[in-house]
């Protein structure tokens, strides 16, 4: 059994280990503007919208100039609504333009437009880090486990993290629901990208039975 999960994840991670980072264009970095953009994007992700929509929010905001804290607080809303807009946001753009501006002048007056910095005020400790993320308008549960799951790539002290959505993906696959196992069949496999992964088989069904099909 042990080997065959092995070969589920190996398949799983070779054809969708893509994290929605890298998807959205963001070369990820311990420093501020991709770990805002970062924070953007699971923003969006967070919402009950397809996740390539997200995606190509995500990067309308920065074709858009909208991709630090200071000019997303600059702008004018009417300016984040059209962005959105072209990413195909429309259902939330109104409400989520409001957010966002508010985010980023959150950002900018505590922690100086610098993720960085509300990781050293939670002094690392996850749970800390977890619940400053929701201090942001239009950041709950999910948008701050989206955040984590991926920083974990630049953040190693979060790792493993494999939120409630892959961890649906597990089991979907027949994998064990419990992060370190999973990440022990992982390999050597950054667990970034085997979260993705696993979000892909829980939120897309096509992803999990081509996985099947090719471990089988």
């Amino acid at each position: 059994m042990g080997r065959d999960q092995e070969r589920v994840v190996r398949e799983l991670v070779d054809a969708h280990g893509r994290t929605y980072a890298e998807e959205a264009g963001i070369a990820l970095k311990d420093t501020p503007q991709p770990l805002y953009r970062l924070l953007v994007l699971a923003h969006l992700l967070s919402a009950r919208i397809r996740g390539s929509v997200a995606v190509a929010t995500a990067r309308a905001l920065q074709d858009a100039g909208l991709s630090d804290p200071r000019r997303m607080a600059d702008a004018d809303r009417q300016e984040r609504v059209d962005a959105l807009g072209r990413g195909g946001y429309r259902r939330y753009d109104e409400r989520t333009a409001t957010q966002l501006g508010e985010a980023a002048e959150l950002l900018n007056e505590r922690w100086g437009g610098d993720l960085r910095r509300l990781r050293e005020e939670a002094d690392g400790e996850v749970g800390e880090v977890r619940r400053l993320l929701q201090e942001f308008p239009g950041i709950g549960p999910t948008g701050a486990d989206i955040f984590l799951r991926e920083v974990q790539r630049v953040w190693p002290d979060v790792a493993p993290c494999l939120d409630r959505k892959a961890l649906q993906g597990a089991e979907r696959l027949g994998l064990p629901k419990d992060p370190d196992r999973l990440v022990r069949l992982a390999g050597r496999t950054d667990p970034a990208v085997l979260a993705a992964a696993l979000v892909r088989a829980s939120v897309d069904e096509e992803v999990a039975r081509d996985t099947l099909d090719r471990s089988a």
